[in-house]
């Protein structure tokens, strides 16, 4: 008995000291720091950024995205206890909770009344503080979205700063809001307090004043808490290890179609074996190329560089042999990962001579596998959990060539962090989870095949479906139908060549489709949506910026846009001449690139100095919809006047819809330049297209004159038009080579 309270008179001390080391590190009252410390020795919560939220000046409102039922009590116990919270009905009733209820004052929501009172404004007013919980959801229906619009009035006419608070891991508690099989349950999990820095919403409209929308831009800083929440500066590979600990290590992650899933475990297991032998032969830091298709085989490398400090530079063997050997000379690669049965089943032996051309040597899988001993498996199955090597996430982590759909490649550098944020930028905007399957036909040299199509689902725990061929349009349907996927990544090239093979029920488990390199149209959009009743959402991205700058939303969309900026990337735009109602697009963010290499200077990096000139010519619409209106490259300056490229081939495409167009600029030494259309409408005439377009509005000098009929628009392996091919094409067959 003695021993018992003596147990219990301890328990009781350490309560009570650690309560009074609390209340002086964060400057808490003692009863707030007592009802505190439970949450902080259970969970280990990481809470120094809590000190932003108490230290924000009045008049201010926390918003705080609720995950599970121990928000309330959390903030009860971390923000100022003159803090008014307004809180759900079911924590304003919960008996566990009346402890901290007794902290602050609370009264509960009511969603007829509670955000249009007055009183609240008044509250504000005179110097007060507001907490917020608003519902966990990355894409808030019109109800929820009501909430954000009322908050934003209110702090508008109360002129007060706005403070996010996101907290990191308590979606996995047995008291969280999610369902289960979409947030795996721990009871333990460490938990980490995502503050932002405080902001009228003056000045949240002003970091993107071409987004105006007061509402968007305090629910875009919002997300912005949800994506910080995410430690940026871990690295791909332990944020990878960290989706395996959350989701389970036994949780399917990917499969392909030879060799069939493997669970995270494995996954790890088989990237350690594969980045002890490339340790072996390259060293840290060195651009080490993979050369490989869709499959298990470029996840298990591509984990496996990253393990090892190694750079992964992604080869794009559809880019012909001479870009690949730019490539290898422009990044300095000495080694290149890749299979003789993929080698030899595509047909690309040409590309591994141009390989060794740019003075790389060939590491065969099959001979890495030969090599393996059953020492390096046991040691890989006991250690698989830890990296290789030190990790460090503003180190240069892959290496990805521009399509080349204008020019010559560039070779991009992206780092750990760039990469990881622009991962999380998009799971802080797009619905997803453990419970989704992600079919990926997009190569994993193009960065949205990257990114978006799998490290993406390696960092969040979706499992991943790897096809080796976009070009396959019989087979992937039936893929489809196979592995019922929820969403799928592709290009409108892509996805409209596979409605047209597709039987109705082969993409029938999918709720949505991310499409973007190139515009989508709006026949493919109809098409997936009567015969398929799956929305295609569609994005906007370049590789400098690793690659997803905007994109739509299931529920937040708005058809011919590219969607709204991911969270915490800004923008501005510069006037261009001749064009009125649009201009050039500058970004900055965490996801934008290191920098570039070049072949003047190869294996030496670039950096980039604050924005990045993207080359594209945009609108903005007043609640920050960005529509694509060409690449400044892709406009044609006929006779003074500019006109885009991009909207004659919209003007084609309406026309003759069932068929694939391109349209170009070649020389014309009266005019400066003159538009040609590639088409592959046979029946395409001059005439009825002039027609078409004085019906439609077009000006005349919209309208091209000469077309170019054949067999096939010229595509590159991103699923991108060619405009360099077809622009080559249109001027042979017009007998403009001189001119050119």
């Amino acid at each position: 008995m003695m021993l018992t309270l003596a147990l219990l008179a301890g328990l009781v001390v350490a309560w009570l000291l650690i309560g009074v080391i609390e209340t002086f590190r964060l400057g808490l009252r003692f009863t707030q720091a007592l009802l505190y410390v439970p949450f902080k020795l259970a969970w280990r919560i990481a809470d120094d950024r809590i000190r932003i939220a108490r230290s924000a000046r009045t008049p201010v409102i926390y918003v705080v995205s609720h995950q599970s039922r121990i928000e309330p009590a959390l903030m009860l116990s971390l923000l100022p206890d003159d803090t008014l919270h307004i809180l759900d009905e079911a924590s304003a009733r919960s008996p566990w909770l009346e402890p901290w209820r007794e902290l602050a004052r609370t009264i509960a929501f009511n969603a007829e009344h509670i955000f249009v009172s007055r009183r609240l404004v008044r509250l504000l007013k005179g110097n007060g503080r507001l907490a917020v919980y608003l519902p966990d959801t990355v894409e808030p229906d019109v109800k929820s979205f009501r909430l954000f619009r009322a908050i934003t009035r209110i702090a508008m006419q109360a002129d007060a700063r706005i403070v996010p608070i996101f907290v990191a891991g308590t979606r996995d508690l047995p008291l969280s809001l999610t369902p289960a099989d979409k947030a795996p349950r721990h009871w333990f999990p460490r938990l980490s307090l995502s503050v932002l820095e405080p902001m009228t919403i003056a000045e949240l409209v002003a970091r993107n004043p071409d987004q105006a929308s007061n509402t968007n831009a305090m629910f875009d800083r919002f997300a912005e808490a949800r994506l910080y929440g995410t430690n940026l500066d871990r690295g791909l590979f332990l944020a990878m290890r960290d989706a395996a600990t959350r989701v389970g290590a036994s949780h399917p992650i990917i499969e392909d179609v030879i060799s069939g899933a493997l669970s995270y475990r494995r996954m790890f297991i088989g990237a350690r074996v594969l980045g002890r032998r490339f340790e072996a032969v390259t060293a840290p830091g060195e651009a080490v190329g993979l050369l490989l298709p869709n499959a298990n085989g470029v996840v298990l490398s591509f984990v496996g560089l990253i393990s090892a400090a190694r750079v992964a530079a992604m080869i794009n063997y559809t880019a012909g042999p001479a870009s690949v050997t730019a490539a290898i000379r422009t990044a300095v690669i000495r080694t290149v990962v890749s299979s003789r049965a993929f080698i030899e089943k595509a047909g690309i032996a040409d590309i591994v001579a141009a390989v060794e051309a740019g003075g790389a040597k060939m590491l065969w899988l099959e001979d890495v596998r030969e090599s393996v001993t059953v020492l390096d498996k046991v040691a890989a199955a006991l250690f698989w959990r830890f990296p290789l090597q030190g990790q460090q996430a503003a180190k240069p982590a892959v290496i990805l060539f521009t399509s080349g759909s204008e020019g010559m490649p560039k070779a991009v550098v992206l780092s750990h962090r760039n990469l990881l944020a622009n991962a999380m930028q998009a799971e802080a905007r797009i619905t997803i989870s453990p419970a989704d399957i992600l079919l990926n036909v997009l190569p994993v040299f193009h960065s949205f095949g990257l990114t978006g199509g799998t490290i993406l689902p390696l960092v969040t725990g979706v499992k991943l479906f790897l096809y080796p061929s976009p070009l396959h349009y019989k087979l992937i349907p039936e893929v489809a139908r196979k592995v019922k996927p929820t969403v799928m990544f592709g290009t409108d090239t892509f996805l409209a060549n596979y409605a047209r093979t597709a039987k109705d029920g082969d993409f029938s488990s999918l709720r949505f489709v991310v499409a973007g390199a190139e515009a989508v149209k709006p026949e493919t959009r109809r098409v997936y949506r009567d015969r398929f009743q799956a929305s295609i959402i569609e994005g906007f991205g370049l590789t400098e910026a690793a690659p997803v700058v905007a994109v739509n939303t299931a529920i937040h969309n708005r058809d011919g846009t590219v969607g709204r900026l991911l969270p915490a990337i800004r923008m501005k735009l510069e006037p261009v001449e001749g064009i009125t109602d649009a201009g050039r697009l500058w970004l900055d963010g965490p996801n934008m690139m290191m920098g570039y290499m070049t072949a003047e200077r190869p294996g030496e990096l670039q950096p980039l100095e604050g924005w990045h000139d993207t080359g594209d010519i945009v609108s903005v619409d007043r609640d920050g919809f960005i529509t694509i209106r060409g690449r400044a490259k892709r406009f044609a300056k006929i006779a003074g006047e500019m006109v885009s490229l991009g909207a004659v081939e919209m003007l084609v495409q309406s026309l003759w819809p069932e068929e694939r167009h391109a349209v170009v600029a070649v020389p014309d030494k009266r005019r400066g330049e003159r538009i040609v259309l590639v088409t592959t409408a046979g029946d395409a005439s001059a005439e009825e297209l002039r027609q078409f377009g004085k019906k439609a509005g077009a000006a005349e000098l919209m309208v091209p004159g000469d077309i170019v009929k054949v067999e096939e628009i010229p595509v590159l392996g991103s699923g991108k038009t060619d405009y360099v091919s077809a622009r080559k094409l249109a001027i042979d067959r017009l007998g403009l080579g001189v001119a050119a």
